[in-house]
């Protein structure tokens, strides 16, 4: 059980590769590891999106024939149990007040926009 120097240095030699190969190895298995994560996590990215969207056409299909129980039922157009359900327009082709002032407002907001864009030109 006695070590020689030049044995000992061959000794410590051996130790620092091997050290550097596990380093290697190491690093390898946390890029894979990483790798793995981010792919996992646009998977499931993708896959709550994919179920969102599925959602979105029952909920889309549920409102057609929520409303359609509505006008068998005669609740149609007060139709508040509906989700999201939009009041048809009640005077169809006429403005209304509140539709012509926001439509003025919207006029303004709209003019002023094009003012800076005309200023901004050479």
């Amino acid at each position: 059980g006695v070590m020689t120097w030049p044995e000992l240095l061959e000794h410590m030699d051996n130790l620092v590769e091997w050290g550097q190969g596990m380093l290697k190895s190491w690093r390898k298995q946390a890029s894979a590891i990483q790798t793995a994560a981010v792919k996992a996590d646009e998977s499931e990215r993708a896959c709550a999106a994919q179920d969102l969207a599925m959602r979105v056409k029952l909920q889309n299909k549920l409102a057609g024939v929520c409303e359609e129980m509505c006008k068998e039922v005669g609740a149609y157009p007060k139709c508040a149990q509906c989700p999201q359900f939009v009041e048809p327009d009640s005077t169809p082709g006429v403005m209304t007040w509140p539709e012509l002032l926001e439509h003025m407002d919207n006029l303004v907001e709209w003019g002023q926009g094009m003012l800076k864009t005309w200023h901004k030109l050479p």
